[in-house]
Protein backbone atom coordinates (compact mmCIF):
# COMPACT_ATOMS: atom_id res chain seq x y z
CA UNK A 1 0.00 0.00 0.00
CA UNK A 2 1.08 3.16 -1.12
CA UNK A 3 0.60 6.50 0.74
CA UNK A 4 -0.11 9.65 -1.58
CA UNK A 5 1.09 12.73 -0.24
CA UNK A 6 -1.12 15.72 -2.43
CA UNK A 7 1.23 18.33 -1.87
CA UNK A 8 4.40 16.24 -3.20
CA UNK A 9 1.75 14.88 -5.80
CA UNK A 10 1.13 18.66 -6.78
CA UNK A 11 4.81 19.83 -6.58
CA UNK A 12 6.00 16.57 -9.23
CA UNK A 13 4.53 18.29 -12.40
CA UNK A 14 3.72 22.00 -13.24
CA UNK A 15 1.78 20.99 -16.91
CA UNK A 16 -2.49 22.39 -16.77
CA UNK A 17 -5.11 20.20 -18.23
CA UNK A 18 -2.69 17.17 -17.87
CA UNK A 19 -4.36 14.74 -14.74
CA UNK A 20 -1.94 12.75 -12.99
CA UNK A 21 -2.97 9.22 -11.72
CA UNK A 22 -2.63 9.24 -7.52
CA UNK A 23 -4.82 6.15 -6.89
CA UNK A 24 -7.03 3.69 -8.21
CA UNK A 25 -9.98 1.46 -6.26
CA UNK A 26 -13.03 -0.05 -7.28
CA UNK A 27 -12.71 0.86 -10.86
CA UNK A 28 -11.81 4.27 -10.02
CA UNK A 29 -9.46 6.66 -10.63
CA UNK A 30 -8.06 9.79 -8.09
CA UNK A 31 -6.39 12.14 -10.18
CA UNK A 32 -4.64 15.37 -9.34
CA UNK A 33 -4.44 18.38 -12.04
CA UNK A 34 -3.39 21.76 -12.30
CA UNK A 35 -6.38 23.86 -14.10
CA UNK A 36 -5.99 27.23 -15.55
CA UNK A 37 -7.62 29.11 -17.82
CA UNK A 38 -10.88 27.32 -20.12
CA UNK A 39 -11.20 23.97 -20.59
CA UNK A 40 -13.28 22.41 -23.96
CA UNK A 41 -17.27 21.85 -23.39
CA UNK A 42 -17.21 17.87 -23.20
CA UNK A 43 -19.22 15.33 -21.31
CA UNK A 44 -18.82 11.91 -19.98
CA UNK A 45 -21.94 10.12 -21.25
CA UNK A 46 -21.46 7.18 -19.13
CA UNK A 47 -19.66 8.22 -16.33
CA UNK A 48 -20.14 10.91 -13.01
CA UNK A 49 -17.02 13.24 -12.60
CA UNK A 50 -15.85 15.10 -9.24
CA UNK A 51 -14.23 18.05 -9.13
CA UNK A 52 -12.40 18.82 -5.63
CA UNK A 53 -10.67 22.05 -5.30
CA UNK A 54 -7.97 21.94 -2.98
CA UNK A 55 -6.13 24.92 -3.39
CA UNK A 56 -5.97 27.77 -5.57
CA UNK A 57 -8.96 29.03 -7.67
CA UNK A 58 -11.44 30.25 -7.75
CA UNK A 59 -13.15 27.08 -10.71
CA UNK A 60 -16.00 28.14 -12.18
CA UNK A 61 -18.08 24.90 -13.71
CA UNK A 62 -19.69 25.91 -16.51
CA UNK A 63 -22.88 24.09 -17.86
CA UNK A 64 -24.82 24.72 -21.21
CA UNK A 65 -28.65 24.65 -19.47
CA UNK A 66 -27.58 25.07 -16.23
CA UNK A 67 -26.15 28.08 -13.78
CA UNK A 68 -22.38 28.24 -13.19
CA UNK A 69 -20.91 26.43 -10.37
CA UNK A 70 -18.15 28.26 -8.39
CA UNK A 71 -15.61 26.18 -6.17
CA UNK A 72 -13.28 27.69 -3.67
CA UNK A 73 -10.93 25.76 -2.23
CA UNK A 74 -12.02 22.94 -0.24
CA UNK A 75 -15.18 22.43 -2.28
CA UNK A 76 -16.52 20.08 -4.32
CA UNK A 77 -19.17 19.11 -6.86
CA UNK A 78 -20.46 16.00 -9.14
CA UNK A 79 -20.81 16.65 -12.60
CA UNK A 80 -23.39 13.72 -13.58
CA UNK A 81 -23.03 11.84 -16.61
CA UNK A 82 -23.87 12.92 -19.92
CA UNK A 83 -24.35 16.43 -18.47
CA UNK A 84 -22.60 18.92 -20.71
CA UNK A 85 -20.15 21.00 -18.31
CA UNK A 86 -16.56 23.55 -19.31
CA UNK A 87 -14.32 23.81 -16.16
CA UNK A 88 -12.59 27.73 -16.30
CA UNK A 89 -9.77 28.72 -13.61
CA UNK A 90 -9.65 32.14 -13.00
CA UNK A 91 -6.10 31.36 -11.83
CA UNK A 92 -4.33 28.33 -11.15
CA UNK A 93 -6.50 25.17 -9.58
CA UNK A 94 -5.11 22.52 -7.80
CA UNK A 95 -7.87 19.33 -8.66
CA UNK A 96 -8.45 15.98 -7.04
CA UNK A 97 -10.68 14.32 -9.89
CA UNK A 98 -12.50 11.48 -9.29
CA UNK A 99 -14.24 9.27 -12.13
CA UNK A 100 -14.28 5.59 -13.23
CA UNK A 101 -11.13 4.48 -14.46
CA UNK A 102 -10.36 5.15 -18.27
CA UNK A 103 -12.56 8.08 -18.51
CA UNK A 104 -10.61 10.77 -20.92
CA UNK A 105 -10.12 13.98 -19.75
CA UNK A 106 -11.96 15.46 -22.80
CA UNK A 107 -15.09 12.99 -22.68
CA UNK A 108 -17.13 13.38 -25.66
CA UNK A 109 -15.52 16.89 -27.81
CA UNK A 110 -12.38 14.09 -28.24
CA UNK A 111 -8.79 15.43 -29.42
CA UNK A 112 -9.44 18.84 -29.62
CA UNK A 113 -5.70 19.35 -31.34
CA UNK A 114 -4.73 21.74 -28.42
CA UNK A 115 -3.14 19.61 -26.82
CA UNK A 116 -5.28 19.26 -23.99
CA UNK A 117 -6.77 15.19 -24.66
CA UNK A 118 -4.41 13.16 -23.41
CA UNK A 119 -3.61 10.03 -21.12
CA UNK A 120 -3.01 10.38 -18.04
CA UNK A 121 0.60 9.24 -16.47
CA UNK A 122 0.83 8.24 -12.69
CA UNK A 123 2.71 10.53 -10.08
CA UNK A 124 6.61 10.06 -9.67
CA UNK A 125 5.84 10.15 -5.80
CA UNK A 126 3.59 6.77 -6.21
CA UNK A 127 0.22 5.94 -6.63
CA UNK A 128 -2.01 4.11 -3.93
CA UNK A 129 -3.86 1.55 -5.36
CA UNK A 130 -6.73 -1.07 -4.55
CA UNK A 131 -6.44 -5.00 -3.96
CA UNK A 132 -3.83 -6.57 -6.07
CA UNK A 133 -4.51 -9.78 -8.10
CA UNK A 134 -1.85 -12.89 -8.09
CA UNK A 135 -0.43 -11.62 -11.51
CA UNK A 136 0.48 -8.37 -9.34
CA UNK A 137 -1.31 -6.06 -11.04
CA UNK A 138 -3.49 -3.64 -9.65
CA UNK A 139 -7.20 -4.92 -10.26
CA UNK A 140 -8.38 -1.47 -10.27
CA UNK A 141 -5.56 0.50 -11.75
CA UNK A 142 -6.30 1.85 -15.14
CA UNK A 143 -3.86 4.41 -16.68
CA UNK A 144 -5.73 6.57 -19.27
CA UNK A 145 -7.96 9.05 -18.31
Amino acid sequence: METVNLADGFDAFDEPWSPRLAAALNGQAVKLARLDGEFVWHSHPDADELFWVVEGGPLDVEFRDEPTATLDPGELLVVPAGVEHRPVARAEAKVVLFEPAGTENTGDAGDTGDGRANEVTELPTGVSRGRVDVAGDARDAGSSG
